[in-house]
């Protein structure tokens, strides 16, 4: 199976679905990541830093040398995630609403790629887009573009991936009645590959995730999904099709759950005593 992770900078792949990814890696399932830009902008935290500290000193950091560090950060957590590869459309990150060229590059990528399942981050408020949310929707226009190819027109026959999984949505209700029904409905247990990805958003110092930051945002983030869930972290998804089955499903992690004593089972990790921050 192949999976595809599509996410506007390169730190987001890690931060919203990493655990995830490092189990599909683990499968053997091949795992492509495609960012959509290079990043040198977003959250330059150490260079803000320095330029606080010594003006002069910050000005002579290129956008070209940030950008490179950049890239080298990404390959480290995407070998430690096990990601098969990586594609790189390397816009800047400044752009401001959806671009026709980016989605029909992203397209383009997706048809010639075919992955099963493409994640992606959930397009939250349209009045106040994010860079987030704008890759969002161009990768939702891209999948419907996709699905139109001709390949005596195009040289790429229509394709469909068979679901997509979106992350980022900022809500945590266990049922479908709360919130009229908004919600992530599919959680996945990453408490085993908690450190993998851990490890990974480490390699993010140029932007402040190494450290107190990455186990903040996992323990904030994953630890409340987990607990939503009953595991130690889990990373939370809202599936954008619907899917069909042969007879109603129930996973294992629900028929095995004892809601009485899973407050105990989820508060197995100590993730700061057991992956401590690295110098």
């Amino acid at each position: 199976m192949k999976i595809m992770s599509i996410y506007a900078h390169p730190a987001d792949h890690f931060a919203e679905s990493g655990g995830t990814l490092a189990i599909h890696a683990e499968k053997g399932d091949e795992v492509v990541l495609v960012t959509l830009t290079h990043g040198g902008r977003i959250h330059p935290n150490a260079y803000a830093e320095k330029n606080r500290v010594n003006e002069a000193a910050a000005k002579q950091v290129s956008r070209e040398e940030i950008i490179k560090n950049k890239r080298i950060e990404m390959e480290k957590a995407a070998e430690i995630i096990g990601v098969s590869r990586l594609i790189h459309l390397d816009y800047d990150d400044n752009y401001i609403g959806v671009q026709s060229e980016i989605v029909h590059r992203i397209a383009k990528v997706i048809a010639d790629e075919r992955p099963d399942l493409l994640i992606t981050d959930y397009p939250l408020n349209a009045a106040m887009p994010d860079p987030h949310t704008v890759a969002s929707v161009m990768v939702l226009n891209a999948l419907n573009q996709v699905s139109m190819y001709l390949k005596n027109l195009d040289g790429r026959g229509e394709f469909w991936v068979k679901q997509v999984f979106m992350t980022k949505l900022p809500v945590f209700p266990r049922d479908a009645l709360s919130l009229h029904g908004i919600r992530n409905d599919l959680y996945i247990d990453v408490s085993d590959v908690i450190g993998k990805k851990l490890k990974a958003m480490d390699q993010f110092a140029s932007q402040g995730y190494r450290g107190n930051y990455a186990r903040k945002a996992i323990e904030s983030v994953d630890g409340i999904f987990g607990k939503t869930g009953y595991v130690n972290f889990a990373e939370g998804f809202c599936r954008l099709y619907n899917e069909t089955r042969s007879s109603l499903p129930v996973s294992r992690h629900m028929m095995e759950n004892d809601v009485l004593t899973a407050h105990k089972r989820y508060s197995t990790i100590n993730l700061r005593g057991t992956y401590p921050c690295e110098d």
